[in-house]
């Protein structure tokens, strides 16, 4: 693993030099979850670190708050920047990324923000089924009920209305009223809505689902503009360019669809990444580039003219992690449950998680570098064979509920004892030396 990642950085200067105009952002310490775009051409994004990232240049100002993953953000009119997380938290941030704000509520991840027109509120798509409505003057919050499960994606009209899309397979519009809110079913998908995104001057309303479907339209009708459903599945981020021309759209496979919305023909549909899902996109200010977050811990900018259907970086293996046919079964437990949170060796700065280096006979909630939760702070646990297995076949939800350890269960114990026997060498510090 410790190798992989090494030859993935010495592989990033050749990449950033294969194309003219390609580019990446480089720092966060996880997966890229959100990525907006300033017309000054300000990037802000959100990452599964627990931070946001504000780049002016290739040197990033990290804004520090969330007690958890970070999943999306966006710029307000008058400058600010607002982002959600799996802290079920809104942090608001001024200009220059200070003074933040915490807008508390919900009762689950914050998956999606939108401002509406005339920048007075900001609307928040959460896993509670709730979409909340945050004053932006400092009034009180309201939250939309009528969602059966969690909500994923929310658009305000220009009319003050607001869209939002479902894991219940519904997109709704909502018409808001002091107090109260009439609500609708617009379309019935089948499948969890992921994503929406609405072109009010042009009239139509994109989203893509969980089973692959990628359909335009109508906002007020439901009517269908276009359907560019791929057996690749799912859909994940969409983005329009400020003038309209382009939608991209990114799936769970890797690949970038960029669709010309005036006649509705494919333009590009190239695959991204080696592996991985995109779940963040967003056009340059002058739409004449695209920035896709993933897996990776980068943002990958290419610029649209002249790019092929190849694939858009060069020949090589970006990723920091190996294929799983070349792993041992406990290398392969690690990647799969560890390895975006947790580093190898020393040092937890980037990380959703601290770092692994000397796990064994450590007290849980003692690395220095790290910001752990009330629960951990305080805790009795030595990890050792018996505390690492339990943990995973209980989950952390149950053997420390109230940590920021995601839920997760290693259900064979096989597989947990291989990865407790991986996990002895590869944080020994003597084997690392």
């Amino acid at each position: 693993m410790i190798r992989a990642l090494a030859a993935f950085l010495a592989l990033m200067p050749a990449l950033a030099a294969a194309g003219e105009g390609f580019h990446m952002l480089e720092g966060h310490g996880g997966p890229v979850m959100g990525i907006a775009v300033a017309a000054d051409g300000t990037v802000a994004t959100a990452s599964f670190d627990n931070s946001v990232g504000l780049w002016r240049g290739d040197t990033p100002q990290w804004l520090e708050g969330h007690r958890a993953a970070v999943n999306t953000v966006i710029f307000l009119p008058d400058g600010r920047l607002a982002s959600g997380g799996d802290d079920f938290d809104v942090m608001l941030w001024d200009r220059d990324g200070g003074n933040p704000q915490r807008l508390a509520g919900h009762r689950g991840k914050v998956m999606d923000l939108a401002v509406s027109p005339d920048g007075t509120l900001l609307a928040s798509a959460s896993w509670d089924g709730t979409i909340g409505l945050w004053p932006l003057d400092g009034g009180a919050p309201r939250f939309l009920e009528g969602h059966e499960a969690g909500v994923n994606a929310v658009a305000f009209r220009g009319d003050g209305r607001l869209l939002s899309g479902s894991s219940d397979g519904t997109i709704r519009t909502w018409t808001l009223r002091p107090g109260a809110a009439d609500e609708r079913v617009l379309v019935k998908t089948g499948f969890g809505v992921n994503t929406l995104l609405l072109d009010e001057r042009a009239d139509w309303l994109a989203y893509g689902t969980v089973d692959g479907q990628t359909r335009v339209i109508r906002p007020d009708s439901g009517a269908e503009v276009a359907d560019f459903s791929l057996d690749r599945r799912p859909i994940l981020a969409m983005a329009a360019d400020p003038a309209g021309r382009r939608l991209a759209v990114g799936d769970g496979q890797g690949y970038i669809m960029i669709v010309d919305t005036a006649d509705w023909t494919v333009l590009r549909d190239f695959h991204a990444t080696v592996r991985g899902p995109i779940w963040a996109l967003a056009f340059t200010p002058d739409g004449s580039g695209i920035d896709a977050g993933g897996l990776e811990p980068v943002v990958y900018s290419w610029p649209l003219d002249g790019l092929d259907s190849a694939a858009a970086i060069p020949d090589g293996d970006q990723s920091f992690l190996r294929p799983p046919e070349e792993m041992e079964n406990g290398e392969r437990q690690f990647a799969r449950k560890c390895s975006i949170c947790h580093s190898l060796t020393p040092g937890s700065a980037r990380r959703a998680g601290p770092s692994l280096h000397g796990l064994f006979g450590r007290r849980a909630g003692s690395v220095a570098d790290y910001s752990y939760s009330g629960t951990l702070a305080g805790s009795d646990i030595v990890w050792n064979d018996d505390t690492i297995d339990a943990l995973f076949d209980e989950g952390p939800d149950h053997y420390i509920p109230g940590s920021k350890m995601p839920m997760q269960r290693i259900t064979g114990a096989d597989d947990r004892a291989d990865l407790i026997a991986y996990l002895r060498r590869a944080t020994d510090p003597e084997t690392q030396q």
